[in-house]
């Protein structure tokens, strides 16, 4: 088996896989809302995600259905819930079954593949907080008929995913280059949408526009908690049973931490920003995690080798 860990393979795929796992992701949040439980319990699409990119994502293995339920449920996910979110993504195109005598096994397809590359190049590769911004903005603004209530909505899902803020009625920003091609992809809003890039000139005021567009306070509360979840060892621990479980916990809780931080620029953010700090938590425990989560998973987990869509039984 392989693994996924050089940052060149990411980087080449990123571009491609963006597209559709924002595109997903944001589609689903639209029916299925946050994530995170109230305390930060990520929900079990989250960890089921967070497992099937550290233990499927690259490895090129199905896995059994039984395996997968064994493993949600030392993450505290119970049997009818994990069935239950097995069922959904399978209908939603984010996993696909094989079935091998009495035992089905799941596998990922191109949009969940495309989601969770996305997700690690966003945890490992781009960082919490942008070092490089050359002060471009990209801005997109929209206008659509009273009726369009559920084109505006997965618009929106899509922007806050993508890291757009709302600076105004109908006006996003962002503090970066983005590609909104996929943002708009099948929505038939041509004629509706105004995409720019430009830069802020006085009078304008940039720290202004951040706190306009972004609720600062509340971005910092997400990485307060998870520091606060996760920075004393006794309760990390507590969290979950064993190694391979506080892994997937602490992967998905993550992912739902930065889920929804623009990444601003270092300049533009106050003093005492937890989002480096946090980074540098979970960087540090995934690594001293993932050794023991991969021995342990590798005593749990039935797989069989995965093969193209049209070989499967």
């Amino acid at each position: 088996m392989k693994h996924i860990d050089d940052c060149g393979q990411y980087c080449a795929q990123h571009r491609l896989a963006y597209a559709g796992a924002v595109t997903t992701v944001a589609d689903h949040e639209t029916e299925q809302g946050d994530d995170l439980s109230p305390g930060g319990t990520p929900r079990p699409q989250a960890l089921l995600l967070a497992f099937l990119g550290a233990h499927v994502l690259g490895h090129d293995v199905q896995v059994a259905t039984a395996s997968v339920l064994e493993v949600l449920g030392r993450a505290g996910v119970s049997e009818h819930a994990a069935r239950s979110t097995l069922s959904r993504m399978a209908r939603r195109d984010l996993l696909r079954r094989t079935r091998r005598g009495r035992n089905v096994y799941i596998g990922l397809t191109g949009r969940s593949r495309a989601i969770l590359l996305d997700g690690a190049h966003r945890i490992w590769h781009l960082g919490a907080v942008d070092h490089e911004w050359d002060g471009t903005w990209t801005l997109l603004g929209f206008s659509m008929p009273e009726s369009w209530q559920r084109q505006r909505h997965v618009l929106r899902s899509r922007l806050l995913w993508a890291g757009f803020g709302s600076l105004q009625s109908g006006l996003w920003i962002a503090p970066s280059t983005v590609d909104t091609a996929p943002l708009l992809d099948g929505l038939g809003t041509d004629g509706h949408v105004k995409v720019f890039q430009a830069r802020a000139l006085p009078p304008t005021e940039v720290a202004e526009i951040v706190q306009e567009a972004w609720d600062l306070e509340r971005i910092a509360s997400h990485y307060r908690g998870f520091l606060d979840r996760w920075g004393d060892p006794g309760e990390a621990a507590a969290q979950a049973p064993d190694s391979l479980a506080r892994h997937l916990r602490l992967e998905a809780d993550w992912l739902q931490t930065i889920r929804t931080d623009p990444r601003l620029p270092r300049d533009l953010l106050p003093s005492g920003w937890p989002a480096e700090p946090a980074q540098d938590l979970f960087r540090g425990a995934s690594t001293e995690l993932k050794r023991a989560a991969r021995d342990i998973a590798g005593g749990i987990l039935d797989t069989i080798p995965d093969e193209p869509a049209g070989q499967d039984g």
